[in-house]
C-alpha cells in the first residue's frame, strides 16, 4: 500500500519512547483477561480498605466514604446471582449491537460502499484528515454513535486513500474520544454535567443559576483547535511512524473502490432519498412544542427527552432501511433471507468484543460497587485543595487530576458528580465562576480517554485495528494515541488558559469570576 504523506518520521527519541511503550503494552494479556485480572485487583483492595475508616465525606451522600468489601458471602452472592444482568446491562454492548445490525445491512448491501466512493472524488486528499476529525467531533451530538461509525469507516476510507487505515482510526478515535469535549453542536452531555454543577454551586449560593450552554462558546472554539493538533499530530506523527507497519488484515474483505456504475448511482440516490425522507419525518415529529420525542421540560437536547434515548435505534433504522433499498434495487440481495444473512454477518465480526465486554462488565460493576474509584477522585481532589494554590495553577491541577482519575472512572457523569462538590465550591470561594470549573473539567475528562485501556470503547478500536493489522494489541494503540492524548491535555489546557485572558465568553450567561460582575 502506498503512504501518500511525505513528511519525515518522528525523531529518533519520540519514536523510541513510542515503540518502547508499545512493546511493553503488546506484552500486557489479553484485553479480556485485563479486565478479569482487574476486577479480582478490585476485589483484593476492597477487603484490604474496608475495615479502614476514612475522612473524606462523599458528596453523593454528605457521609464518609466507605470502601465495600467485594468478598464477603453476601457480596460473592449478588455477584453470581446479578452477573447476567450485569453482562446484558452493560450500555456499550447495546449501543455496538444494535448500531451494527443496521450498519452491516448497509455494508454488506453495498450502499455505504457507494457512497464512500461518490464521497472520496469529491474530498481533497489534503483535507481528508480534518474532514474526518470534524465528522469525529461532530458525532458526540448522536452520543456514542462515532465509536461504531465514523472509527471503522474512517479506518477503510483511509485506506482506499492510499494511506494507512490504521492513522484514519488514530485521528477518527482522537476526534471522537480525545476531543470529546469539544463540539459546536449542543448535545446531552451539557444539560447533564450542568445539573451537577448547579447543585455543587449551589452549596455556596443556594440563588445561583447555571445555563447547560455555560461552555458552548469554549467547546465551539475548541472544535477547530482539536481538529488543528489533531490533523497535525495524524499527518507528522502518526502515519509517518506506521510507514513501516505492514497491513496484513484481511483486506479482501474490505470494499473495493472501482467505478460506480449507473446502476449502483441510481440505486444509490433513491436509497438515500429514503433516508432523508426519513430525516424530514423525523423532524416534522420533534418539530412540535408537545412532541412525544420531547422531555417533560419540552427540551429535545436532555438525556431524558425520548429523542435522545432513541438515537442508536434511529441509527440502526437509518442504516437498514437504506441499505435494504439499496440491496434489493442493485441485486445484492435477492430476498430477505440475503438481509437477514448480512445482519448475522456483522454480529459474527463481534464475537471477540462480546466477550471483552463480558469481562469489561463485571470489571467495571465491581470498580463502582467496591467505593475504590469514588475514594480515589474525593481523595485526589482534597490534595489539591489543601495545596491552596494560585487560581490559574489550581485550574490547571483540576485539568490534570481529572485527566488521572478518568484513566480509572470513565463515565464523565459519575466523575462529575464526586469532583464537582468538591472542585466549584473551592473555586468559588478562590472568586472563580462554576463555568470556568467545568470548563476545565472537561478538558481534563477528554485528553486522557483515548489511552485507558479500561475505557469501555478501547477493546472496540482494537478490533478495529485488528481488521488490517492482525498482530494489533493494547501497546500498538496506546501507542497510536499517546501523542494526541499528551498534546491535547497540554495544549487545551494552554488553550483554556488564553482563551480565559482574553475575556472571551465561555457560553450563554457565563462568567470567569464569582459572583459574577
Amino acid at each position: 500500500m502506498s503512504q501518500s504523506t511525505e513528511a519525515a518520521a518522528p525523531s529518533g527519541a519520540v519514536a523510541r519512547f513510542l515503540n518502547g511503550i508499545e512493546r511493553v503494552g503488546n506484552k500486557l494479556p489479553d484485553p479480556a483477561i485485563i479486565f478479569l485480572s482487574a476486577m479480582l485487583l478490585i476485589w483484593l483492595l476492597s477487603w484490604m480498605f474496608s475495615s479502614t475508616t476514612f475522612d473524606a465525606i462523599d458528596p453523593r451522600t454528605g457521609e464518609a466514604i466507605v470502601v465495600h468489601n467485594l468478598l464477603s458471602g453476601d457480596a460473592l452472592a449478588n455477584f453470581l446471582a446479578s452477573m447476567v444482568k450485569t453482562f446484558t446491562g452493560f450500555a456499550p454492548l447495546g449501543v455496538v449491537l444494535v448500531a451494527m445490525l443496521g450498519v452491516g445491512v448497509a455494508e454488506h448491501s453495498g450502499y455505504i460502499n457507494t457512497g464512500l466512493k461518490l464521497m472520496l472524488k469529491r474530498t481533497p486528499q489534503a483535507l481528508l484528515t480534518p474532514s474526518i476529525i470534524l465528522i469525529a467531533i461532530v458525532s458526540h451530538t448522536a452520543t456514542d454513535a462515532g465509536y461504531v461509525l465514523v472509527i471503522p469507516l474512517a479506518g477503510v476510507i483511509f485506506y482506499a486513500m492510499g494511506r494507512h487505515p490504521l492513522a484514519g482510526i488514530a485521528a477518527a478515535f482522537a476526534g471522537v474520544s480525545g476531543g470529546f469535549s469539544a463540539n459546536f453542536i449542543p448535545s446531552g452531555i451539557d444539560p447533564l454535567l450542568q445539573s451537577f454543577t448547579q447543585s455543587a454551586a449551589q452549596i455556596i449560593d443556594p440563588e445561583i443559576a447555571v445555563n447547560p450552554l455555560n461552555n458552548w462558546f469554549f467547546t465551539s472554539a475548541s472544535s477547530l483547535f482539536i481538529i488543528l493538533l489533531g490533523w497535525y499530530i495524524t499527518d507528522k506523527i502518526i502515519e509517518p511512524r506506521l510507514q513501516n507497519t505492514k497491513v496484513d488484515g484481511d483486506t479482501n474483505s474490505l470494499p473495493s473502490f472501482d467505478e460506480v456504475n449507473a446502476k449502483e448511482k441510481k440505486a444509490f440516490l433513491v436509497a438515500s432519498g429514503v433516508m432523508l425522507s426519513g430525516i424530514a419525518l423525523l423532524i416534522y415529529a420533534a418539530s412540535g412544542e408537545d412532541s412525544a420525542l420531547r422531555s417533560p421540560s419540552g427540551a429535545l437536547t436532555e438525556f431524558s427527552a425520548p429523542l435522545m434515548q432513541s438515537i442508536v435505534p434511529l441509527i440502526f433504522l437509518l442504516f437498514w432501511i437504506p441499505g435494504a433499498v439499496y440491496g434489493f434495487l442493485v441485486g445484492t440481495f435477492k430476498s430477505s433471507k440475503d438481509m437477514i444473512d448480512a445482519m448475522s454477518k456483522s454480529m459474527g465480526s463481534m464475537a471477540y468484543y462480546i466477550v471483552m465486554a463480558f469481562f469489561c462488565a463485571l470489571f467495571i460493576a465491581a470498580f463502582s460497587q467496591s467505593n475504590l474509584g469514588a475514594l480515589l477522585a474525593i481523595e485526589g481532589a482534597e490534595v489539591l485543595k489543601a495545596l491552596a494554590l494560585p487560581s490559574s495553577v489550581t485550574v490547571i491541577g483540576i485539568i490534570f487530576l481529572t485527566a488521572f482519575v478518568n484513566l480509572f472512572v470513565g463515565s464523565s457523569s459519575a466523575k462529575w458528580a464526586l469532583l464537582g462538590p468538591i472542585f466549584v465550591p473551592m473555586l468559588m470561594q478562590l472568586g472563580l465562576s462554576p463555568d470556568l470549573t467545568q470548563a476545565a473539567y472537561r478538558v481534563g475528562d477528554s485528553s486522557s480517554n483515548i489511552i485507558t485501556p479500561l475505557m469501555p470503547y478501547f477493546p472496540l478500536v482494537v478490533v478495529y485495528c485488528q481488521k488490517y493489522v492482525k498482530d494489533t494489541g493494547i501497546g500498538t494503540l496506546i501507542a497510536l494515541m499517546i501523542p494526541y492524548s499528551i498534546a491535547f491535555l497540554v495544549g487545551w489546557s494552554i488553550f483554556l488558559l488564553a482563551y480565559w485572558g482574553l475575556g472571551i465568553p465561555l457560553g450563554l450567561q457565563s462568567s470567569y469570576i464569582y459572583p459574577a460582575g
